[in-house]
């Protein structure tokens, strides 16, 4: 047919279609050459966004809703016109099923598989409005389909009308007739298919007609009526359909697009952007190193910006003039101590004696290194930067003066208690403690020692258990009711009273949990403050004695007694001190077992007398003093493994103890003191003690020898005034028997016997004098009293002890040596009696 004829009879038409489901409107799934089953899979969200897509087809191309498209010609397929667009996938479809193509491929090499394809190429819409479609209907021999891109949805299909008697059905003469179908989107996917059914009757006017159909409300199968054909504006043998756009709201149509509706954004226009902002950020950074390289080689040569030396500010200056600055401004603090703080202790070093010295070609080398890091050049503009000096160190010297700092820097950790002050309890919080991280202190001091300022140097702390809160409640809980008033002990018969004084004596506190304080009585003071009040109320018991009355050991039976039991009577008062009022204990009695028992006497084992020492001529004020020494050590018992004191069991030598002043020798004169003469005593007891085979546990022989004693083989004792212990004299019972001490005191002898078991043979050897030395003189001074004395020489002696079993086997020896200094010689200086002549 020629092109103008078909142009004549054929009229261009407009139709536009809801989004289908893997197939074209107008046609049903028999229609297709895949079958019912044929549907597209492939087709992306955002395809699935774009509302309309405007197809140009020309004529020839198979009628949407026929059922039977007209035989095409290859030679009469349209020209597509179409928007830019973005590429897009293209759904899989079998060659003979009609499909609508996103995108012209302008580079298929193959023509002839585009014209098989029956199929227009879809391009971007403009806006379907009234007046964008009306404007399009002079476009003659051409028609206009503006399809949604196809989803996996259910499918639209609209019968094919049935032939009417009133319409050609060849269609030749008068153009077919054009109908505009509107059809609404259905909202579930694979929910059942909307078939709509097209209006039967005559075509009126030019055989073109409009069909019209319902939205689709659910996803149920549901067909909807087609609206009445109505007659539509001609011109120049083109027909025009004023169509109305799907009723669905703007919100749901502005949710449905991917790309931006029209006068707004598009992805090209951000990829423009895109690439305008590539631009710019590289013109910037290439701007930033052209920056960076010509400030760095501007630089160079120079301190850094922002440098600072020990607080002095030499940043961009020349190496040389920095020096100068600071060998004025640093130079004068380097004679200068130290200051130092550790934890909250201050102290100070010297750096002479501590081995520091600046070492200023070091110093002003380090400040001149520039950096390479971009941020901290830049930083350096808004900032300074210190950089220590750096310094020739005698490393043993600074050790040594941070360890010299110790005393003042370091404490131990000290708890929280509550100390007394008469009746009045004292919080006192705990304070951690510190020590001084010497090897950290060293790395501080280096760079830092010439800044001019404080500087501090690093501690170890030293926890502590207890806190200020837990401290403050054993206050208020325990410490200031325990002292509120007196505590009553109830005797049998009397009452004893603790008061308050005596309370905060006895009472301490310890670290407890959770940061609190745990109270503690000292049971012997509160004991030893009620014992002599609730004494008559006791029936004390009696200990076993071993008798010499008869001049053999006799052991006279011990007796129990009926006394209070301390710590049972005790227990309770933590808890009565927390009281105000109820504050009385009761005194818990019971049996008081002696304390050396009758079956303990008789197991010691003393039967027989196993050493004795006796000496004499001592005058009779020294006797005196002997003989209440002697009375106090008779009777006394040496369990086995117990070591005796002579200080402890005598006592106080003292005027109140009834010692007298006797004969002493002082720096190698004769002299008088209280308690003289029990030198004697002591070296007695020593002989004897030697010869039963006890152990030495210390002793003192006299500086001079005195010709009454065995030379090496003495001892001298001495206290102070007030009875406290100087010179002791101690030995230890090493048998597996006790020991009994007897004391035999005459007004010319004080004899010395051990009572016990025999186990040894003891025998003393004592050596030659060695070693002698003339006796040193001394003058007396005028006007002094002066006793003249001939002196002794000093000499060595050597004394051992050979200890044999009973059958005479030797089992060892023991030697020891004695230096004795000569006594002086006194020489009496004459008096001068010549007078002046007057």
């Amino acid at each position: 047919m020629p092109e103008e004829q078909r142009r004549e009879s054929e009229a261009e038409r407009t139709v536009v279609l809801s989004a289908v489901t893997g197939r074209p409107s107008g046609t049903t799934p028999a229609d297709r050459p895949g079958g019912p089953s044929a549907r597209s899979s492939d087709i992306t969200p955002d395809e699935e966004f774009r509302n309309h897509t405007v197809a140009q087809i020309t004529p020839g191309q198979p009628e949407v809703g026929h059922r039977h498209p007209p035989v095409v010609d290859p030679a009469d397929q349209p020209t597509v016109a179409h928007e830019p667009v973005s590429e897009q996938p293209v759904p899989d479809r079998p060659q003979s099923e009609p499909t609508i193509r996103h995108r012209l491929d302008a580079d298929d090499p193959d023509p002839t598989t585009r014209a098989s394809a029956e199929q227009p190429t879809v391009a971007w819409p403009t806006p379907a409005d009234h007046a964008s479609l009306a404007a399009r209907v002079d476009q003659p021999t051409e028609r206009t389909a503006i399809v949604r891109p196809f989803v996996d949805q259910p499918t639209l299909t609209s019968p094919t009308p049935a032939p009417s008697a009133a319409a050609p059905s060849t269609g030749a003469a008068e153009p077919a007739a054009e109908r505009t179908t509107v059809v609404q989107p259905v909202v579930p996917r694979g929910e059942a298919t909307e078939v709509v059914a097209e209006q039967d009757g005559p075509v009126e006017g030019s055989g073109e007609r409009t069909v019209v159909l319902a939205p689709v409300a659910t996803a149920a199968a549901t067909t909807v009526a087609a609206a009445a054909a109505e007659p539509e504006t001609r011109s120049a043998g083109t027909a025009t359909a004023l169509l109305d756009p799907p009723a669905e709201p703007a919100a749901e149509r502005d949710a449905d697009r991917t790309e931006p509706p029209p006068g707004g954004e598009t992805r090209a226009d951000r990829r423009r952007q895109a690439r305008r902002a590539g631009i710019v950020a590289g013109a910037v950074g290439g701007a930033l190193v052209l920056l960076y390289g010509l400030d760095l080689a501007l630089s160079q040569g120079s301190v850094p910006r922002g440098v600072t030396v020990a607080g002095v500010e030499v940043g961009g200056m020349e190496p040389a003039a920095a020096e100068q600055k600071l060998r004025e401004q640093i130079g004068p603090r380097l004679g200068k101590p130290v200051q130092v703080r550790a934890g909250d202790v201050q102290a100070s070093l010297d750096p002479k004696s501590s081995g520091l010295e600046l070492d200023w070609a070091r110093t002003i080398a380090d400040a001149g290194e520039q950096s390479l890091n971009p941020w901290t050049r830049l930083t350096s503009f808004f900032s300074t930067r210190e950089v220590g000096v750096a310094s020739r160190t005698d490393q043993t010297k600074l050790t040594a003066a941070l360890e010299a700092l110790r005393p003042k820097t370091d404490r131990e950790a000290a708890e929280g208690t509550i100390r007394f002050e008469g009746v009045k309890p004292v919080a006192v919080d705990p304070k951690p403690g510190q020590k001084l991280d010497v090897p950290q202190a060293v790395n501080e001091l280096l760079p830092h020692w010439a800044d001019g300022t404080t500087l501090s140097l690093p501690v170890t702390t030293v926890p502590v258990k207890t806190t200020p809160d837990g401290v403050r409640k054993a206050l208020d809980e325990i410490a200031k009711p325990a002292v509120s008033g007196p505590v009553t002990v109830q005797g049998e018969g009397k009452n004893g009273t603790l008061e308050p004084a005596v309370i905060a004596s006895a009472l301490t506190f310890q670290p407890g949990d959770n940061g609190g304080l745990t109270p503690k009585l000292d049971e012997n003071k509160i004991t030893e403050a009620v014992r002599p009040q609730l004494k008559d109320t006791e029936q004390p018991g009696k200990d076993a004695k071993i008798s010499l009355a008869s001049g053999a050991p006799v052991v006279e039976p011990s007796q129990e007694g009926r006394g209070i039991d301390y710590a049972k009577t005790f227990a309770p008062l933590p808890d009565v001190l927390r009281r105000a009022q109820d504050r009385t204990v009761k005194a818990e009695y019971g049996k008081q077992p002696a304390k050396f028992t009758t079956e303990q006497a008789n197991q010691l084992g003393v039967k027989e007398v196993i050493a004795e020492f006796k000496t004499g001529g001592f005058a009779a004020d020294s006797g005196h003093n002997i003989r209440l020494a002697a009375e106090k050590m008779n009777g006394a018992v040496v369990k086995p493994g117990e070591t005796f004191s002579m200080n402890r069991q005598t006592g106080p030598r003292t005027a109140a103890t009834g010692y007298i002043g006797a004969g002493i020798i002082n720096d190698g004169k004769p002299d008088r003191a209280v308690g003289g003469g029990v030198s004697q005593m002591a070296t007695t007891l020593y002989n004897a003690a030697y010869y039963a085979g006890m152990t030495d546990a210390g002793h003192t022989p006299h500086s001079y020898w005195i010709n009454r004693y065995p030379k090496g083989r003495e001892a001298t004792v001495f206290q102070n005034p007030d009875g406290s212990s100087v010179i002791d004299l101690q030995f230890r019972n090493d048998t597996k028997t006790g020991v009994l001490i007897e004391t035999i005191w005459t007004p010319s002898s004080i004899t010395v016997r051990f009572w016990g078991t025999k186990t040894y043979q003891i025998e003393g050897l004592t050596g030659a004098e060695t070693n002698q030395t003339d006796p040193p003189v001394k003058h007396s001074k005028p006007g002094e009293q002066c006793v003249a004395a001939a002196g002794t020489h000093g000499f060595t002696v050597t004394d051992t002890r050979v200890i044999k079993d009973l059958g005479g086997r030797e089992i060892k020896r023991e030697s020891r040596s004695v230096r004795y200094d000569g006594q002086p010689k006194i020489v009496c200086t004459p008096q001068d009696d010549h007078k002046p002549n007057g």
